[in-house]
């Protein structure tokens, strides 16, 4: 930890696959956090899902836009089987979903640096390229001069994002059948490839709380709260009374 970081509030992040209960988690962790001291969430994830599904949700035009996105992912996931940067117009949207994820990071750094204790849902890796809350282009893939220079341009932005480890990081685990069943508006394939990765994330060397979210709920969340509470009692922070 550098000196700059020493002299940040804590920050907690909460991460996991879709299903895993992470924003009911962060919800619960940042109540138990506040007791502690003034504390803030920050959503740190790209939120492109989000969007799509909003937007095919749109009356008359939505199954258009669905469309669309399908047709667009599938020459994405054609470009990245063959090694080669995706066309302009879906590498852009990667790198504009990446700013706004940077943008988010650095109004939560602010907070931070205000002496906010930080919970945040999800947390920025590069350690996998194309994989949750990685980098979506990559660096060394084939393609035109531009799409190459928006890669470059979001690795700086992860690396940058990253370079901050975390004081914890709760990682809520969970098994591919329950997560579907959570999340039945998610591709199956999808929550695979994102279970796989999620356990490989080192953050770091940040310290890392394993929490089974099969169990019951209030199970999940005594173990969440004793972790948070374990880990700033050790940053020196007193549970209000009152």
């Amino acid at each position: 930890m550098s000196a700059n970081e020493k002299k940040l509030a804590p920050m907690i992040a909460i991460v996991g696959c879709d299903g895993s209960g992470k924003s009911t988690v962060v919800e619960q962790a940042l109540v138990w956090a506040q007791s502690y001291g003034p504390a803030a969430s920050a959503h740190l994830g790209k939120q492109g899902g989000n969007l799509g599904r909003a937007l095919n949700n749109l009356p008359l035009i939505g199954k258009w836009i669905e469309r669309v996105q399908e047709s667009k992912a599938v020459k994405v996931h054609k470009a990245y089987d063959a090694d080669k940067t995706p066309e302009f117009l879906p590498s852009l949207v990667i790198y504009l979903l990446t700013l706004r994820r940077l943008r988010r990071y650095h109004r939560m750094m602010k907070l931070r640096s205000k002496g906010l204790i930080i919970i945040t849902d999800r947390y920025p890796q590069n350690e996998y390229t194309k994989a949750i809350d990685g980098p979506g282009l990559s660096i060394t893939a084939k393609g035109s001069s531009i799409v190459r220079w928006l890669a470059k341009q979001e690795h700086k932005a992860f690396q940058w994002m990253t370079s901050y480890t975390p004081d914890l990081v709760i990682r809520l685990n969970v098994d591919l059948d329950t997560a579907c069943a959570r999340k039945p508006d998610h591709k199956r394939d999808s929550l695979e490839k994102k279970i796989k990765v999620v356990p490989q994330l080192t953050f770091n060397g940040a310290p890392i709380a394993e929490i089974d979210t099969v169990q019951p709920l209030e199970d999940v969340l005594a173990e969440v709260r004793e972790v948070i509470s374990q880990s700033l009692t050790e940053r020196g922070y007193d549970k209000h009374t009152c």
